[in-house]
């Protein structure tokens, strides 16, 4: 991935900076619950919902099975209709490809759709860096690049600013990026989407090349499928001589059909809608409608590697619905740039570290920011178990062990600041092993208990700096046991 967000503080550091900020706090809160119980209500007219969320994942599953052959069917599928495909193997190599396509059509503008994607690995700036201003359209994106900020949700990107923020911001940026905002302008939603769209109308109208993502591509037919809300998109897809869509490789799904189950559960997991009021489907190009120029830069940037890891690929079912964000405790005190990364909260923490690895301290820190709650298992559309991948890179960080990076196998080390928890693993591992230590133990412990702290000194603090150590009972539960029952049924 793009090394953009890499050299924060490991997300202890950054979440406890965002905690004490109480407006970004406050704005997270009202944002994420509003969200939150919209989709529940949404989620909750669907009587099979159950049944979409497993055949998504089902879905999803057999296509990363099949990649290799899949990807092969997209490639012949894009080139028929009369599109180009580009093979991506990391960002730098993305961001070239991309920077040379639109140097070829002799502009100097782009208009873009809003795409995890192109965030993922740096295209804006890589782009600037050859003299190419790409300017984001989405209204979020568009308030996230006018502050010159960083996004802090996937779907969401600026849920950090209020309404007053954005005004300021409209008011002495907007200027500067084209059209100004009006003088009187005020922090009302309707004058500041006004505001937005007037700026907006008029790169829409000069743009010659358009940038996208893709929720989906469709193998069969080679169908890139773009969801929105604000009609932005369509205008990027639709207006532009030349479009670049830069899209991962998890993106596809083998048939037409399986749309049926995305189009129902995306539109309701991210934005509460029964479906998104704008919905773009292109297959390569056609005379006299839309882009003359069709490029497809599929992109992989670590997720053949994460492929490779049976627990953690998983996190490739990701649909980018955003939920899982909206129900996390974590995530709602610490904000989305604690996180280092363009993707924040519970996804973000088992993605981001492998898609680049856990080599630099910000994501060997990222498998910690979850308390395991489990709330984002229980709502996410295509059951990623969370918690699950969360537990087997933590496993990673503190043990190292086998993985592959760069389509190469190789041993992880250990990473460094780890070393008391694996000699407690340790020493749990020996003593679980040994059922007659482990009864000493478990004896010694009830008997001393009244001597016991209340924290952990040293390293422990750590863990008990926010919370009390649990109680220890008066007896351990085999001998409990053993008294109460005689011991019957110890053996069996």
């Amino acid at each position: 991935m793009s090394g953009t967000f890499v050299g924060m503080p490991a997300f202890p550091r950054a979440a406890r900076e965002a905690v004490g900020n109480t407006t970004l706090r406050g704005n997270l809160r009202h944002a994420t619950h509003t969200i939150r119980d919209k989709r529940a209500r949404a989620v909750a007219e669907l009587d099979d919902w159950a049944a979409l969320r497993e055949a998504g994942k089902q879905i999803k599953d057999h296509t990363l099975r099949h990649l290799d052959r899949y990807l092969v069917q997209v490639e012949e599928a894009v080139t028929a209709a009369g599109g180009t495909v580009h093979w991506a193997a990391d960002a730098d190599e993305a961001n070239d490809i991309v920077a040379r396509l639109v140097e070829e059509t002799g502009e100097s503008e782009v208009v873009k759709v809003k795409s995890m994607a192109t965030q993922e690995i740096g295209l804006n700036e890589a782009l600037q860096a050859r003299g190419i201003h790409a300017y984001e359209t989405d209204l979020a994106e568009l308030i996230v690049q006018l502050g010159k900020d960083r996004p802090s949700h996937i779907l969401v990107p600026a849920i950090h600013r209020n309404r007053g923020e954005i005004r300021d911001i409209f008011r002495s940026e907007m200027g500067e990026w084209g059209r100004p905002a009006p003088e009187n302008l005020t922090d009302t939603p309707a004058e500041l989407a006004e505001a937005a769209r007037l700026h907006l109308r008029e790169k829409f109208l000069r743009a010659k090349v358009g940038i996208s993502g893709a929720n989906f591509v469709v193998a069969e037919t080679g169908t890139l499928v773009v969801v929105e809300s604000e009609g932005n998109g369509r205008m990027c897809l639709t207006l532009p001589e030349t479009l670049i869509s830069v899209v991962g490789i998890e993106k596809i799904v083998p048939r037409w059909r399986d749309l049926e189950v995305f189009l129902q559960t995306l539109p309701r997991s991210s934005t509460a809608e029964r479906m998104n009021p704008y919905t773009s489907m292109w297959t390569g190009t056609t005379d006299g409608d839309g882009p003359r120029t069709f490029h497809l830069v599929l992109l992989d940037n670590g997720r053949t590697d994460t492929l490779a890891d049976e627990v953690g690929r998983q996190a490739l079912r990701c649909i980018r619905c955003s939920a899982c964000l909206n129900v996390c405790p974590v995530y709602e005190r610490a904000g989305g740039h604690a996180y280092g990364s363009v993707y924040p909260g519970p996804i973000g923490a088992i993605l981001s570290p492998q898609l680049r690895g856990t080599g630099s301290e910000i994501d060997a820190s990222l498998p910690y920011a979850s308390s395991l709650c489990g709330a984002c298992y229980e709502v996410c559309p295509v059951a990623i178990d969370i918690p699950e991948v969360l537990v087997h890179l933590r496993e990673r960080v503190v043990q190292g062990g086998p993985a592959v990076r760069g389509g190469n196998r190789v041993v992880l080390r250990p990473a460094k600041g780890h070393a008391a928890e694996r000699a407690a693993m340790r020493a749990a591992q020996w003593a679980f092993t040994r059922p007659g230590a482990l009864r000493t133990g478990q004896r010694l412990a009830s008997r001393t208990r009244r001597l016991h702290p209340r924290t952990l000194p040293g390293p422990g603090r750590a863990w008990s700096g926010t919370r009390d150590l649990p109680a220890v009972p008066a007896e351990p539960f085999r001998d409990w046991w053993q008294r109460t029952h005689g011991g019957k049924g110890e053996a069996k």
